[in-house]
């Protein structure tokens, strides 16, 4: 699927190039530690594509895990950022690669493929169990329910990697789905106090999340699919588009991909705010001083909560 770079993005690099460095500058070996030393406990390494399976690996691998975010900042595009040699240096060491697939982030996959050491491979999109056929929303970070398949994934995988602190991983995992149940019970509230509520959205980032609470999203497919492929919409789906903000039957709540901007996002913006329809900010990366999944996804939740109470 093609998409609109955010920002400038760093060149590519040959991964067997990096994969060479990787191998240089290391002759004669690390110095043995000194006897009065411990020696320092190993740590499994896990690369995430984006920031926020880097925080779903972290929660789940706590202090036994070294995690590296590829992407980690709102600047960068997954669909068009181009592999760095740290990039391929941090694969080729991983124990386990996460990766969204459907799409989303390739240059997760080419990672892999280039990589001297495999490592195991956990692509979300073919975990999920949703129809990744023609049409499909790759976003599937904001489903809770393939989050929750995630954590039990990540607590398998790094228990074989590193079986002694598996009871860990197991604890670890059960807990952050506990906490991903109590943003569902957050959602149920919303179905049941707001059942069917229409709401418009600029991409289709968070419909996984919005067809968990019951909401209904109103936006002409392709005006979202437009702005999703970095295009124009026609000028009639633009249109009908801004007519979901005005009038009796508005809209309960505009859902604005804040990571991406246009003149149809921006107009769409303007006549929300100009009618009195809330604005919700999501981002398909972790916001600036977050570092936690739980507190991403809930505090968008409670935004979302707040604009449908403000617009009855």
């Amino acid at each position: 699927m093609s998409y609109r770079p955010r920002a400038t993005l760093l060149a590519a690099v040959p991964v067997a190039a990096a994969l060479a460095l990787a191998g240089c500058g290391q002759g004669g070996g690390a110095a043995p530690a000194a006897p009065s030393q411990a020696p320092a406990q190993a740590t499994v390494g896990v690369v995430a594509s984006t920031d926020v399976y880097g925080a779903v690996a972290t929660a789940i691998g706590g202090a036994h895990t070294t995690v590296t975010s590829i992407i980690h900042s709102p600047d960068a595009d997954p669909h068009a950022y181009e592999s760095t040699p740290t990039d391929a240096v941090a694969v080729s060491a991983a124990k386990v690669m996460i990766q969204n697939g459907g799409g989303y982030d390739d240059f997760a996959g080419k990672l892999v493929a280039a990589a001297a050491t495999k490592p195991t491979v956990i692509d979300v999109s073919q975990l999920s169990g949703l129809d990744t056929g023609a049409g499909f929303n790759e976003h599937v970070f904001y489903s809770l329910p393939t989050m929750a398949k995630l954590a039990d994934t990540l607590s398998a995988d790094l228990s074989q990697a590193d079986p002694p602190n598996a009871a860990d991983y197991q604890a670890n995992a059960t807990a952050f789905k506990a906490k991903l149940d109590g943003l569902s019970a957050k959602l149920n509230t919303i179905k049941t106090q707001r059942p069917g509520a229409r709401i418009a959205i600029t991409e289709p980032v968070p419909l996984y999340l919005t067809q968990q609470a019951g909401l209904v999203n109103a936006t002409p497919e392709a005006f979202s699919h437009a702005i999703e492929e970095g295009n124009d919409p026609p000028a009639a789906v633009l249109q009908q588009t801004l007519a979901l903000l005005n009038g009796p039957n508005k809209v309960s709540a505009l859902l604005l991909n804040s990571q991406t901007e246009s003149a149809a996002t921006t107009q769409v913006q303007q006549a929300a705010t100009a009618a009195g329809v809330p604005v919700v900010a999501v981002t398909e990366t972790l916001p600036a001083g977050t570092m936690d999944y739980v507190t991403w996804i809930g505090g968008e939740i409670d935004q979302l909560t707040k604009a449908l109470g403000d617009h009855r």
